[in-house]
């Protein structure tokens, strides 16, 4: 009788924590559904985060170990594992409140590269744990074997590339634009690939000492991915290592038979995978290009031209044009970002639409340095979804836009990309602003932007210069044209 009430009491507390798996995933994937827009983004985060929540507290109940003499025991260490928790969420939130708009893609970098870290340790941890009775049956060759080795390579990969890609965007690290890198590369990823095939293919448990190598050496592949990657294709690389993070946490679910963790994992590698699709396509680049590490050009195109030149506008005149206009676009960059100046452009925005002027946003895909870094600034503003127009619906209007403003952003308006095949960026789609009556580019200086690459918009005979830093621009443009 006590052995079926034990058995009884083990299953009900299967079943629970089977169950809170199952709630789990469906409050992620219920989550990421409504992650797909501005105005039920924040919801949507919160409802994922209860499922995580759930999933880490019904684990530390429910869950059970089994012993070698074949009973069960609940987690133990449980006051590490609350104590990690409360460490981890207290670093997470002070960086998350305190992250400025700026560095958002750097924490983005950060946090993915920590998710790829834990992957890979619970794979290095486990692999001494392959079970006797799979080897002796399968040799290495097994479910088990195969879920680790993947966890660990890439979430190695994931973790040592997104250190690199936070360097980079940081401007710590510079770009290694060797062509010898390309093949150092591939024969890296050879041999990775090499080794994991000769462990599996092992009819014993080789020990520790193979995957101390296995995985330095996919840290290395990882730092030396990134490294000759140029900083305007970085939104690319940030939802690429993404996606790896989520198959990395997806091989722990496998390992595990955890099904929240399997499920997130999947979301998660699913998403980033599309997103980088998405960002290639939007960038004209070969996903091929970004896994041998190939991604990005040097910086030969768009050679200064002595000739050319720059034409000025002042404040007054860009107040009249603006106001007595019918249809004007806003085109937002990085630099708009830098200067923390999107309250003042949804002010502007409103100031137009009073004076019964259209206004609209167009957003590039790759705009600013992580993928939708634009559609985030702006919503911090309260600017409406609405009026956020993807390019290629955008550059359909320009024929009819009075004025194209374009606030920070510099790449994304570069005609180079379409009539100069010597430009890194050739092909790239790119907001057509040049067919627009009138263009007022506002910026510092006569800098280049991330691709590093001289900008032919600048002296178009359509474009004007507004030059100084955003906020304080648009915060005395507004005022000359509520003085008119």
């Amino acid at each position: 009788m006590e052995q079926i009430t034990k058995i009884i009491e083990f299953s009900q507390e299967f079943s629970v924590l089977e169950i809170s798996y199952f709630l789990a995933s469906v409050l992620f994937i219920i989550g990421l559904k409504r992650l797909s827009h501005p105005a039920t983004a924040r919801n949507g985060n919160l409802w994922a985060s209860a499922g995580m929540f759930m999933a880490i507290l019904f684990t530390i109940l429910f869950h059970k170990v089994k012993m070698e003499d074949g009973t069960y025991e609940g987690i133990g260490n449980v006051e590490w594992i609350l104590g990690a928790l409360a460490i981890g969420t207290a670093i997470g939130w002070v960086m998350a409140v305190k992250v400025k708009m700026t560095a958002m893609p750097q924490m983005v970098s950060i946090f993915n590269g920590m998710g790829g870290a834990c992957a890979a340790l619970i794979s290095f941890m486990e692999f001494q744990h392959v079970p006797h009775e799979l080897v002796q049956a399968h040799g290495m060759l097994n479910g088990y074997t195969i879920s680790v080795m993947l966890g660990l390579m890439i979430g190695s990969v994931s973790f040592a590339g997104s250190m690199i890609a936070f360097g980079k965007l940081d401007d710590r690290i510079g770009d290694v634009k060797s062509p010898l890198l390309r093949y150092f590369n591939l024969g890296l990823l050879a041999l990775l690939v090499g080794l994991f095939v000769y462990v599996v293919l092992l009819p014993a448990y080789p020990g520790m000492g193979i995957i101390y190598i296995f995985a330095l050496l996919a840290l290395i592949y990882g730092v030396t991915f990134v490294m000759p990657i140029g900083g305007a294709d970085m939104p690319v690389v940030i939802s690429l290592l993404n996606s790896f993070t989520g198959v990395a946490a997806a091989m722990g679910g496998f390992l595990y038979g955890n099904r929240a963790m399997l499920t997130g994992g999947i979301l998660v590698g699913s998403a980033g995978t599309i997103l980088t699709i998405l960002m290639c396509k939007a960038m004209n680049r070969s996903l091929l290009n970004v896994i041998i590490g190939a991604f990005g050009g040097n910086a030969a195109g768009g050679v200064e031209d002595p000739d050319k030149i720059v034409k000025e506008i002042s404040l007054s005149d860009a107040s009249v044009l603006l106001s007595y206009s019918q249809k004007v676009y806003i085109v937002p960059g990085y630099g708009l970002a830098v200067a923390q100046a999107q309250h003042l452009c949804h002010e502007l925005d409103q100031l137009l639409a009073s004076k019964g002027v259209e206004v609209k946003y167009a957003i590039h895909p790759v705009a600013g340095r992580m993928p939708g870094h634009m559609n985030v600034l702006l919503a911090e503003a309260d600017v409406p979804y609405e009026k956020l127009v993807e390019a290629e619906d955008a550059n359909g209007e320009m024929n009819s836009t009075d004025v194209v403003i374009v606030i920070g952003a510099n790449d994304v308006v570069n005609p180079a990309a379409e009539d100069d095949p010597s430009s890194p960026i050739y092909g790239m789609p790119v907001i057509r602003a040049w067919e627009a009556k009138n263009v007022i580019v506002m910026k510092r200086s006569m800098g280049k932007g991330y691709a590093a690459i001289e900008n032919n918009l600048f002296y178009h005979p359509k474009n004007r210069m507004l030059f100084g830093d955003a906020k304080a621009s648009l915060q005395k443009l507004v005022m000359e044209i509520k003085s008119l």
